[in-house]
């Protein structure tokens, strides 16, 4: 397992709560109710990310510390129509103030494998893939069969052409876990 160690170090609301740079730093973001705490809990090996039926539920960038020499970042989801306009705002502000500040080493953005490829996605993407390489991570792929799968990935490749891999995940399966483990040792430069 690439983590050993894990603590929920920071829950940052506004700028001055981003906790003090480590060798690393790895961001997950996904539309609201994609499934990024379930992802985080699989990779940690416990549950340690709030999981919710109710989507929209983070509202700040939470800072996990890995290994004592890492963080990584639970993004707030997007696309969640009923988050009000300054809430939302809020957000915008706060991510900005994130890569005004600091420099991830790489950028896992999940995707539900179950729906059409959505405007806040690609929008998304345009603006992630700026500040550092994007891994997508098409989620819940067990509820999905071996064809769907395939026209899923055809999908995704023709509309986010700059991915730099599109990894297959199963929170329930712990499908795409291994693959996920050798990319973030690839960016963090571990072992």
């Amino acid at each position: 397992m690439f983590v050993e160690k894990v603590e929920l170090s920071v829950d940052a609301h506004q700028p001055s709560d981003f906790p003090e740079f480590l060798s690393g730093e790895v961001i997950f973001v996904g539309r609201s109710n994609v499934g990024k705490s379930s992802m985080l809990n699989v990779i940690f090996g416990k549950k340690l990310a709030r999981t919710s039926s109710i989507p929209g539920k983070t509202k700040s960038l939470i800072f996990f510390k890995v290994n004592d020499e890492y963080y990584f970042v639970d993004f707030p989801g997007y696309g969640y129509a009923k988050t009000s306009k300054a809430e939302r705002e809020k957000f915008q502000l706060l991510v900005n103030a994130y890569f005004k500040m600091r420099r991830p080493s790489g950028i896992f953005m999940l995707i539900d494998s179950m729906i059409p490829n959505q405007r806040s996605d690609i929008e998304a993407f345009e603006f992630f893939k700026n500040f550092s390489d994007t891994f997508l991570v098409l989620t819940k792929i067990d509820r999905l069969s071996k064809s769907k799968i395939n026209e899923k990935i055809s999908e995704v490749e023709g509309t986010f052409k700059e991915a730099k891999s599109v990894i297959l995940f199963s929170s329930v399966n712990r499908a795409g876990l291994l693959e996920t483990e050798k990319i973030l040792r690839e960016i963090l430069k571990t072992r």
